[in-house]
């Protein structure tokens, strides 16, 4: 009975399978390297940047913030040759789902969804967050406020009028962003590739113009120290060369002690935290089977977008931390405190607005991801069929969209931004290992598989890809609020498999899944 258990649940699609179903795919190939480019843009810029940064900074790196991105952005290029390799050898539109059950099989198939639950739909929930704090600082300057326990969550605190810091009730403007979206996912959003791409064009502006026009505000005192010192502070004795603090900050983090302020194990553990600003440069690979030429547009897709907000990112940080003291950076908007504090009204309202626009539209396809994640696993029998259920009007995934919509509106209104950001990032962090190693599986058991894109230096990149998520994610670890989140999230969807997934697969049916298509462009689609 166990090995028949264990031999269902390791049974794999296969690569032949999954090839032929992009072959015959009723999506159109439309998207060019400059689209799927200004698609991973569209994805990345985000909370991450416009919120996250000043946390990342005020709580522990500092203005070593900078170094952070630096570390982060090596981790993501490595795990982008990766996607770069499978989105090219498998163009298809499930992305890592889809690449585990070629690989690794159907188990690993669904905890990859499980976690990719984490990384678009409690990701969606923190851009939320960030929604929201934009709002609330633009409808400030508009003489309307909102009572501020309706701005932070149960986890979070503000300031009351009597100096003493209360606890939030409900962070009620971002479940109306995530409602308000989520109705306009039911509807079907058909939008044109102009506005998409003005979309992106509004959120790289007002990085670009932040970045532009706040060089000239920059106090370089504010640079150094570099790295703060770590607090508390090592015991005396300790060696305190460059080799000695680097070393015994990645034991600190690869051992899980406790994450120290500042420091080199401050600045580490600040990667992992801003690791969710990277988010959304593996979205390029959902496109492949849109793709007009998947083997050599998918990697420049991919690996541009990346590069392309690596840099704007560094020079983020270096304008933000350089124009306020990163001790006062740790708000929902610190991008909006740094537009404050220089003073220039008109562009303070303009990058307001521009977060606000940019992430409604980073909320939107995060959602949509999600609900044609599950809709994959549904059609899969993974998950029950009234998953996949379309409405007869609008073409639309409607009762997953509800259902999604509902846990992340809960997730946003009431577990705060830091628990919602590094929850996300230990799922996202977890299936990015499981891509590395999908990569070094197929080289073995498919070495003759066509891919137009290959790694280099196999396997030494997938190999460093997969030890540095596995490394970070040990720095998350090391939060208790995290732990208790994700053990029994992950304990649970290992149980729900047992009872439900592994009785009703298609796939150990022996039932090709029916393809029913959706309405086109439900969400926006840069450059479609």
């Amino acid at each position: 009975m166990a090995n028949g258990l264990l031999e269902r649940a390791f049974r794999r699609k296969p690569v032949e399978q999954i090839q032929a179903e992009t072959q015959h795919s009723e999506l159109k190939r439309t998207l060019g390297p400059l689209n799927l480019v200004l698609l991973g843009i569209g994805c990345i810029i985000g909370t991450g940047i416009f919120v996250l940064t000043g946390h990342a900074a005020a709580e522990w790196a500092g203005p070593g913030i900078m170094i952070s991105f630096v570390i982060t952005g090596i981790l993501c290029a490595l795990v982008a040759l990766c996607y770069a390799e499978l989105a090219s050898a498998l163009p298809v539109s499930g992305s890592a789902y889809s690449y585990s059950y070629a690989s690794t099989g159907e188990l690993f198939a669904w905890i990859m969804g499980v976690l990719l639950l984490m990384e678009y739909g409690l990701a969606a929930s923190t851009v939320a967050t960030g929604w929201s704090g934009y709002l609330v600082s633009l409808l400030h300057d508009m003489h309307i406020v909102i009572p501020p326990e309706l701005t932070k969550a149960p986890f979070e605190t503000y300031m009351g009028a009597d100096g003493v810091a209360h606890p939030g009730l409900v962070d009620l403007p971002a479940v109306i962003g995530i409602i308000a979206v989520s109705a306009l996912l039911i509807v079907g959003v058909s939008e044109s590739a102009t506005v998409n791409n003005v979309i992106v064009f509004i959120k790289v502006s007002v990085v670009i113009a932040f970045i532009a026009i706040g060089a000239f505000y920059v106090h370089p005192h504010l640079w150094s120290p570099l790295v703060p010192p770590q607090s508390p502070p090592p015991p005396p004795g300790t060696p305190t060369d460059l080799g000695h603090q680097i070393l015994r900050a990645l034991v600190d983090v690869a051992t899980g002690a406790k994450t120290t302020q500042y420091g080199l194990a401050g600045v580490i553990h600040g990667a992992a935290v801003i690791f969710f600003a990277y988010i959304g440069f593996e979205a390029v690979s959902t496109a492949g089977a849109e793709s007009k030429n998947p083997g050599r547009d998918m990697p420049i897709g991919i690996l541009g977008a990346l590069v392309i907000c690596t840099i704007l990112y560094i020079a983020t940080c270096a304008v933000l931390v350089g124009i306020v003291p990163y001790k006062l950076l740790d708000g929902p908007a610190p991008i909006a405190t740094a537009v404050d504090a220089i003073g220039i009204g008109w562009f303070a309202v303009v990058v307001k607005l521009g977060a606000i626009a940019g992430l409604s539209s980073v909320m939107l396809v995060l959602l949509y991801g999600q609900t044609r994640i599950f809709y994959t696993m549904s059609r899969d029998g993974l998950l029950p069929s009234q998953l996949a259920a379309v409405h007869p009007r609008f073409r639309t995934p409607w009762i997953n969209t509800i259902i999604v919509g509902l846990a992340a509106a809960v997730a946003a209104g009431f577990m705060g931004i830091d628990r919602l950001s590094e929850t996300t990032n230990v799922g996202t962090l977890a299936a990015f290992t499981i891509v590395c190693g999908t990569v070094i599986y197929l080289r073995v058991t498919h070495p003759d598989m066509p891919r137009p894109f290959r790694v280099p230096f196999f396997p030494v990149i997938p190999i460093l890809g997969a030890l540095m998520c596995v490394f970070l994610l040990m720095s998350l670890w090391a939060v208790k609020a995290t732990r208790d989140f994700f053990i029994p999230y992950i304990v649970i969807g290992f149980a729900l498999y047992f009872v439900y997934g592994i009785w009703n697969s298609k796939l150990g049916k022996g039932i090709v899944p029916e393809l029913v298509p959706l309405a086109p462009m439900e969400a926006p689609h840069p450059g479609d």
